[in-house]
């Protein structure tokens, strides 16, 4: 290959590309060099200096992160000399916030402490000091504690990469501390990719373990848990399981044990999302009603429009998010039939994402006076909730989900992957456009983890012009070209973060481009030898239009809602 190059590394030779760096090179190779500021998501900085490295004839040592590789370059990458500067460095981190609190020595694992550990910082003389700053909330979704922050910037770049731009630095003599924006016209989506690319364990979470725990103990709740359909091939990380391994049963057996009254997939409502979106955008179409027409099942996604672009507010579908749709029907449909009373039900929703947390606060989503989702754990708290409970995943037998919400079809599983709900629509509009069974079933031109990708999709004597974008920064660029242009598509795609649900911001940390394709593929799997990959198909679905969405007044109460413009939330 013209652009091929050869290395060695620690005497043993290696293959890459021109312009990779060397710790591109080392890391596809399985090449084990530390680091903390660098993420293959974000342009390196270089800032930690963890990932030092020593190239024969060359003196000092250099940043494999940002250093090029060259052809022929021996490269050594563990040495006393080198590991010795490694932890240095890693005394330089935790002492240049010398006023800070070094709280995670004692209560969070984190990339920083493990590498600690690993080069034998003595972490006792960081215990006592006192705690500087306080922890910070963004909204119901993000805790930022600045304590953790090593001012590595992570967040602040991936902030403004989301065309955010929340974060702000502040100069306090000696350190820069990174402080979450007072601007009024800029304000938190709660995408929470922050925390996938944070290696301090400064940003994570709104913790809602303890209060789903006590409702778990509570004899008088009926807790349901529902589970998203990214959360299948991820959560099996956190037990060591390959990356994109489909562990539904496993969950539905753990979520049981740990005292679950019943367990639903949220892909059946999916299913349900599928139908409704499909028939708003043929009205649309038919009606030359508002086009183009947005996904609105990322709640981060639509706070961005209704806070930095409401003018395309009347472009989002009414359609309600699955968890939204499945907690509606389960404190109504299910309640009624098992008899039980909704005021007990207590729903937890296990998403991918940080925003849902936000999603379930609006109240413009309640039913008769009731939530349709009381909490929303991620699926790193999906993991401490099993750790807690002594779960583990890779013994545990397989279950199957619970009546009536257990049968998804193909289409809604790939919900969790970026172009799965356009996927999914596009099977549906083609089987109501052209009212026979759809031949076609995969849109592979709208697959895969590109940031922005579009395609002319053909249906009967339609041509729909559609776009998938995931990353807020993309989608940015796609309503600038909206303005100048409105007709440019006719359905837009848009998940907040980058490879849709199954790189969310509760996933798993690590998260990169790499882990992402595996966990979307394992969707893709799922669905491929699925009986039914139609949501039209879904008997399921089909006995519940039958029995209960039997009008157009109740499916708007269930599955439809409204959006408006949003002013500033996260005032400080």
């Amino acid at each position: 290959m013209e652009n091929e190059i050869k290395i060695k590394i620690n005497n043993k030779d290696y293959f890459g590309i021109k312009n990779e760096t060397i710790l591109q090179i080392a890391r596809k190779n399985n090449v084990e060099i530390p680091s903390l500021c660098e993420h293959s998501d974000l342009e390196p900085k270089a800032s930690c200096r963890l990932c030092l490295v020593s190239i024969e004839g060359r003196r000092g040592f250099f940043t494999s992160c940002s250093t090029i590789a060259e052809d022929g370059m021996v490269i050594t990458t563990e040495s006393d000399e080198i590991n010795q500067l490694r932890k240095k460095n890693l005394e330089l981190l935790f002492a240049q916030h010398i006023e800070r609190c070094n709280v995670c020595v004692r209560e969070v694992d984190c990339n920083l402490l493990s590498l600690a550990r690993k080069y034998k910082v003595d972490l006792k003389k960081y215990e006592d000091r006192k705690v500087g700053y306080p922890k910070i909330k963004f909204g119901p979704s993000i805790c930022f504690d600045s304590s953790k922050c090593i001012d590595c910037r992570n967040c602040v770049e991936m902030c403004e990469k989301q065309g955010v731009g929340f974060f702000d630095l502040e100069s306090h003599n000696s350190f820069i501390e990174v402080i979450p924006s007072k601007d009024p016209k800029r304000d938190c989506t709660y995408c929470g990719q922050c925390i996938i690319h944070c290696p301090s364990g400064a940003l994570s979470e709104v913790d809602s373990v303890p209060d789903v725990e006590a409702a778990l103990e509570d004899p008088e709740q009926y807790v349901v848990f529902q589970i998203a359909p990214s959360i299948r091939t991820a959560v099996g990380e956190e037990f060591g399981m390959d990356y994109g391994k489909d562990v539904t049963g496993q969950i539905f057996a753990g979520l049981r044990q740990v005292g679950a009254k019943k367990v639903f997939d949220v892909s059946v409502a999916a299913d349900v999302t599928t139908i409704e979106e499909a028939n708003e955008l043929i009205e649309r179409i038919v009606n030359k009603k508002t086009l183009p027409m947005f996904t609105s099942c990322c709640p981060a996604w639509v706070k961005y429009v209704e806070f930095y672009y409401p003018e395309f507010i009347p472009n989002l579908t009414t359609v309600r998010s699955p968890q939204t749709i499945l907690g509606g029907l389960t404190k109504t449909y299910f309640a009624k039939k098992e008899n039980i009373d909704p005021k007990k039900i207590v729903v937890v929703s296990v998403m991918p994402c940080t925003a849902k947390k936000y999603e379930i606060t609006r109240p413009e989503l309640d039913i008769d006076g009731l939530k349709p989702i009381d909490y929303v754990l991620t699926t790193r708290e999906l993991f401490r909730l099993f750790k807690n409970h002594k779960v583990d995943l890779e013994s545990i037998a397989p279950e199957i989900g619970d009546t009536p919400w257990d049968e998804p079809t193909g289409a809604g599983i790939i919900y969790g992957a970026s172009g799965g709900v356009t996927e999914s629509a596009m099977r549906t509009a083609a089987y109501k456009l052209s009212g026979q069974k759809v031949k076609r079933l995969q849109f592979n031109c709208i697959r895969g983890m590109e940031e922005a990708k579009e395609a002319i999709i053909e249906i009967e004597d339609v041509c729909l012009k559609v776009a998938v974008v995931n990353g807020l920064g993309n989608a940015k660029k796609i309503l600038e070209i909206l303005k100048e242009n409105p007709k440019a598509y006719d359905y837009i795609e848009v998940m907040a973060c980058y490879g849709g649900c199954i790189g969310g911001g509760g996933q798993p940390i690590p998260t990169d481009k790499t882990i992402r394709t595996l966990r979307a593929q394992g969707l893709y799997n799922i669905d491929e030898i699925k009986n039914e990959r139609l949501a039209d198909e879904s008997p399921t679905v089909k006995k519940l239009y039958e029995e209960f969405l039997t009008n157009k007044e109740i499916q708007h109460k269930i599955c439809h809602t409204h959006y408006s413009q949003k002013q500033k939330e996260n005032n400080f």
